[in-house]
């Protein structure tokens, strides 16, 4: 597993990373099933019902089950726009960060929990890329990015934040460019 996930930074194609980190949900998801999520969530919401913890784990499922729609659409929307050279190399950031088994909280032992700071970060380069003159999907991202940070606490989140910072510093100049480029085009 871990080798097909190394090549799939490697391969070909927008679609073999979606299928990928496609994969990578539904192995955490048949690894441990949703009981380490909901007592994962449950002592995340100390204070909260029974219920509310169930709705929390169905919410943060929903949220990383949509990961592969938000980065099918994220390239989708740069090469609608001209914007691969620099869009791509910063979702390659994420793509890698979810391909790669052992992280922040790594899926291999945790299951679906191990997913929380991989979404988190696929959103929040989602949010800085939409920090430009112009929103890049114009989604309102909020909700999702409190609720995760929540989930996986300010330490993890400040150091996903600055994985996400450097992926965009590694590619600003390009950035700035274009985006000049089409501020003038407007």
């Amino acid at each position: 597993m871990i080798e097909s996930h190394e090549r799939g930074v490697s391969r070909d194609g927008d679609s073999d990373f979606l299928t990928d980190v496609q994969a990578v949900i539904d192995s955490a998801r048949l690894r441990a099933g949703t009981e380490p999520l909901v007592r994962f969530v449950r002592g995340r919401l100390p204070r909260a019902t029974e219920a509310e913890v169930l709705d929390a784990t169905e919410l943060a499922e929903e949220i990383i089950d949509t990961v592969p729609v938000f980065l099918a659409r994220a390239h989708q929307e740069a090469e609608d726009r001209g914007l691969e050279s620099v869009v791509l190399p910063v979702l390659r950031h994420a793509e890698r960060y979810f391909l790669h088994p052992v992280d922040l909280i790594p899926e291999m032992t945790q299951g679906l929990v191990g997913l929380l700071d991989d979404t988190y970060l696929v959103i929040r380069i989602l949010k800085n890329l939409d920090q430009g003159p112009q929103p890049f999907l114009d989604w309102d991202l909020d909700y999702p990015m409190e609720f995760l940070h929540r989930m996986v606490g300010d330490e993890i989140a400040l150091r996903l934040d600055l994985i996400a910072a450097d992926a965009m510093e590694q590619v600003s100049h390009h950035f700035q460019q274009l985006w000049d480029a089409l501020a003038h085009s407007a």
